[in-house]
């Protein structure tokens, strides 16, 4: 069922908010996991690591009724742990949920080849595109994602993400709990309605600084479980797409719709090479809290999949995450079009605690502005 509604924010003494309002904003705060074992890594790719052609149609089935015949459910630990095809979701003993899928998956559309090596104790996924550059996903010895690598076809890297960070703080190594962020701009910048914003709002929101102070760099795994850290980071929503009841397709009319997100995330992208986006998924209050967690995460790919292939967005700028009925923007245990939906977030501040991040610019040539 739903939360009920959050109060609305009161103003702080310094003229910034202390908390948020509903809206579909994280809770202010949120007990930590009571197990603090690390989250498990995440599956092997759902289908074998072959290239697909640019264009494919989609394979498998659409829609959640086809997956549960396939689920199976499991105790390790404490926790119960379910298995589905390219999912794995997690509930702990105190009730909360969380779900990992692997994002090779999404690399190999339009691929040449696919290639994996093993290099010590890490395992390194090679995407290779028609015009000879590469994307690398390196894994460690558990599974874990360590870094992934975007090597151009003069063999020039950049590490887009660089997730071997771990601060001993974390709760289980990928929680954490902060007090919620002090909001000192107007809230309609803070969460932009994405189908009553201009282009060029879209694309100031996406490279909008932190609205408030970050201690230190995160984890991937701490920014897509830690609602009080995704908070640091202004959102749009992208409420120009919403989905049928249990399914994760997107239409072509509202497809359409995602030229100017698109625009502004290539943009923001071909500035600096480095930015990292999160593409959230969301559903109602309707169902099972485990079907609701598999529909977000698979809404969340499909839409960064089709941001890659309609659009040409680089697939390894973007990750994806669902959230489930976690955070609703209309308070209702019923059926909601507005909250099956997607969000968008920069997180690249979070990964990089903060700091500068765009490459210097070629000699003579002026700094972006």
């Amino acid at each position: 069922n739903a939360a009920p509604a959050a109060p609305n924010a009161a103003p702080s003494p310094s003229g910034g908010q202390t908390g948020l309002p509903s809206g579909g904003a994280p809770p202010a705060r949120r007990a930590p996991p009571t197990i603090s074992a690390p989250i498990p890594p995440a599956p092997p790719p759902a289908q074998a690591l072959t290239p697909i052609a640019p264009g494919a149609a989609a394979q498998g089935p659409r829609r959640m009724d086809d997956f549960r015949g396939a689920r199976r459910e499991t105790q390790e630990g404490g926790r119960t742990v379910f298995t589905e095809p390219g999912r794995i979701i997690i509930r702990d003993p105190g009730g909360q949920s969380f779900i990992r899928h692997n994002e090779v998956d999404r690399f190999r559309f339009g691929a040449r080849d696919i290639r994996t090596q093993q290099v010590g104790g890490e395992t390194r996924t090679i995407v290779i595109r028609p015009d000879g550059s590469q994307i690398i996903t390196v894994n460690g010895r558990d599974g874990q994602l360590l870094r992934r690598i975007r090597r151009d076809e003069r063999g020039r890297e950049i590490i887009i993400i660089d997730n071997s960070y771990r601060d001993p703080r974390a709760f289980g190594g990928f929680y954490v709990d902060l007090p919620p962020p002090i909001i000192r701009i107007p809230y309609d910048r803070y969460i932009v309605d994405a189908e009553g914003a201009s282009p060029e709002l879209i694309y100031d929101t996406m490279l909008a600084p932190p609205v408030d102070r970050i201690e230190r760099r995160y984890s991937l795994d701490e920014i897509r479980y830690s609602p009080s850290v995704r908070q640091l980071m202004p959102s749009i929503d992208l409420d120009t797409i919403n989905f049928e009841t249990g399914s994760w397709e997107i239409p072509p009319d509202q497809a359409a719709k995602l030229q100017a997100i698109a625009d502004g995330l290539n943009r923001a992208i071909a500035r600096n090479p480095r930015e990292v986006f999160l593409i959230e998924g969301h559903t109602d209050a309707v169902g099972s809290d485990v079907d609701n967690l598999s529909l977000s995460d698979r809404r969340a790919e499909s839409a960064a999949e089709l941001l890659t292939q309609q659009f040409g967005v680089p697939a390894e700028n973007l990750t994806s995450q669902g959230y489930g009925e976690q955070y609703l923007k209309e308070q209702t245990d019923g059926p909601s079009r507005i909250n099956r939906r997607v969000t968008i977030r920069r997180i690249t501040p979070l990964l990089n605690g903060g700091t500068a991040s765009l490459p210097p610019p070629p000699p003579g040539t002026a700094p972006p502005r």
